[in-house]
């Protein structure tokens, strides 16, 4: 009999159909089946001796949550028998609904061996525990980034990989395979309160650096010596793989997957791993051959999930964020159709606003390698850039500004949205800062950043007190020094920090409706609760 080993994940949805993914023990059909009538089946595909199913859930009505069944083989598996949790749901907001969007990034899920959590209480479990006991239930569950660490892994996760090769030979403690990142994800997702949470309230996802490596694709330097050593092509081609099936798939509607060459021939085959690996090597090979980018729309809101880690163009005088055909993407579904929605979310891992002096630091850090001081500069660019994480938005200064540029042009004229927010993680802290341009050229939109890390991780203390000094009026001068040495040409917009920072495992929450949107704050307490932090009305119209 067909045993439920992962799942069930809550993916897509909209107003009359929905995605479950679920990882089986064997081959089998798995079925949703719905307490209103809705469901649908899907035969188990395999990858690498591993057996999962995206359901297809169709026959949903607006504006109800059925409670739904998975079967394998037409045996009940979940949800499992005395679970402490309510039935999972599958929600489908009526039309005119407010929209309740929670978002974070970052969570290291290894749980404490013994005694305290090292890193604190889970976000994500304490949003569980509330929404089980009848709390507010986000309508989406947007994941921005590491939600595995490949390069930082758990005692228990080390003392399962000891036992299958030696941990003194590269990558040491870092998984190698894709055997390896699955154990990642059965770390990760079974999670009693987690697997719950995923379950019952949709989801969307992208990587960031650690869910393959630390500072991944940094620089065209760091790309050549990581490809130099043995283990490299194995970690990414595994992480990359990986991340399409646990990950990417269920970012993708019914439509798109019916679309889609290669879940096509990944179902068909006996054994999907080498349509998979072909494709993850083209990845690797040409970058701009896959888009990882993706578009939802809720109703009058748009959400753009942009890849800000495998895009990347890496040539020091042609440095790119997001390379042309992304950057192109990008461009087109912000300004198709502009009328159609009310707010825009542009969910990058990477935060596009930072403390001025980290901003500064990283502007001239990138001047210095493309050679503007001379070789010598540039080695140190080089060593600086690597050692202190300097790769966000900053550090390619043509895509801020070309950002910069779409978001005046995107919130500009009559069918400008209400607010264009940008969502992020990555830097285990929180904050809320706020563009300016030049007289003459500001949006009618109001812009927002709004960075939310991590769910469940730490940050050392002197790394605290870098960020709170990063927005300091003595931080704006010594980056002006740095930008002044580096030769650099001013940013096209100004900003200010309107809250922040905060530290902890937090989770930010957007509610919109209409044309008004509404931002809280909420910390996970040891008790296993949420605190309030801040909320804050951001459009009121």
């Amino acid at each position: 009999m067909a045993g439920l080993r992962l799942g069930p994940l809550l993916r897509y949805t909209d107003g009359s159909s929905a995605t479950v993914w679920v990882e089986a023990s064997r081959p089998c059909t798995a079925e949703v089946r719905c307490a209103d009538g809705a469901g649908g089946t899907a035969h188990t595909f395999q990858v690498a001796g591993h057996h999962y199913a995206l359901v297809p859930v169709t026959g949903l009505t607006p504006g109800t949550a059925p409670s739904y069944d998975v079967l394998l083989d037409g045996t009940r598996v979940w949800p499992p028998t005395g679970s402490p949790f309510p039935p999972p749901v599958i929600r489908t907001p009526a039309a005119g609904e407010p929209l309740h969007v929670v978002f974070g990034s970052c969570r290291w899920a290894a749980p404490p061996a013994d005694g305290p959590d090292p890193v604190g209480p889970d976000a994500l479990d304490s949003l569980a525990v509330r929404i089980a006991a009848g709390g507010e239930r986000p309508d989406v569950l947007l994941l921005l980034g590491d939600q595995v660490y490949a390069d930082e892994t758990s005692a228990a996760t080390r003392h399962w990989l000891a036992a299958r090769r030696d941990l003194a030979d590269p990558p040491g403690a870092g998984v190698a395979d894709y055997e390896e990142y699955t154990r990642l994800y059965y770390e990760s997702w079974l999670d009693p309160e987690v697997r719950w949470l995923l379950s019952t309230v949709p989801s969307c996802m992208i990587f960031d650096d650690h869910d393959v490596i630390d500072d991944w694709n940094t620089s065209a330097a760091w790309l050549a010596d990581v490809r130099a050593t043995p283990w490299w092509q194995e970690r990414l081609l595994s992480g990359l793989m990986s991340y399409w099936v646990h990950q990417h798939l269920g970012n993708l509607s019914p439509a798109e997957l019916a679309a889609d060459p290669l879940y096509a021939a990944v179902c068909d085959a006996p054994d999907g791993t080498d349509e998979l690996r072909a494709f993850a090597a083209g990845a690797d090979a040409d970058p701009a051959s896959v888009r990882w980018s993706y578009r939802r729309d809720f109703g009058r809101v748009r959400l753009l999930m942009v890849d800000t880690r495998a895009a990347r163009v890496l040539a020091e005088q042609s440095r790119a964020m997001l390379d042309a055909g992304e950057a192109g993407w990008l461009r087109e579904q912000a300004l198709d159709s502009r009328e159609s929605y009310d707010h825009l979310l542009v969910g990058t891992s990477l935060p596009w606003l930072l403390p001025h002096l980290i901003h500064d630091l990283e502007n001239w850090d990138a001047a210095l390698c493309r050679g503007e001081r001379g070789a010598r500069w540039a080695r140190f660019g080089e060593r600086l850039r690597r050692a202190a994480d300097l790769e966000h938005w900053a550090a390619f200064p043509t895509s801020f500004a070309e950002l910069a540029d779409l978001f005046a042009r995107t919130g500009s004229g009559p069918a400008a949205p209400a607010s264009i927010c940008v969502l992020s993680g990555d830097v285990h802290h929180a904050y809320v800062a706020e563009p300016a341009w030049p007289a003459g050229s500001a949006p009618g939109s109001r812009v927002l950043q709004l960075t939310c890390s991590p769910v469940h991780n730490s940050v050392p203390p002197t790394i605290r007190a870098g960020f709170r000094f990063g927005w300091s009026a003595l931080a704006r001068f010594l980056g002006r020094r740095l930008t002044r040495h580096g030769r650099c040409a001013p940013p096209p917009v100004t900003w200010r920090k309107r809250g922040g920072p905060w530290f902890g495992n937090q989770l930010m929450t957007l509610t919109l409706h209409g044309r008004s949107a509404r931002l809280r704050l909420e910390r996970a307490r040891r008790d296993g609760t949420l605190e309030t932090v801040t909320e804050s009305v951001l459009t009121d119209r």
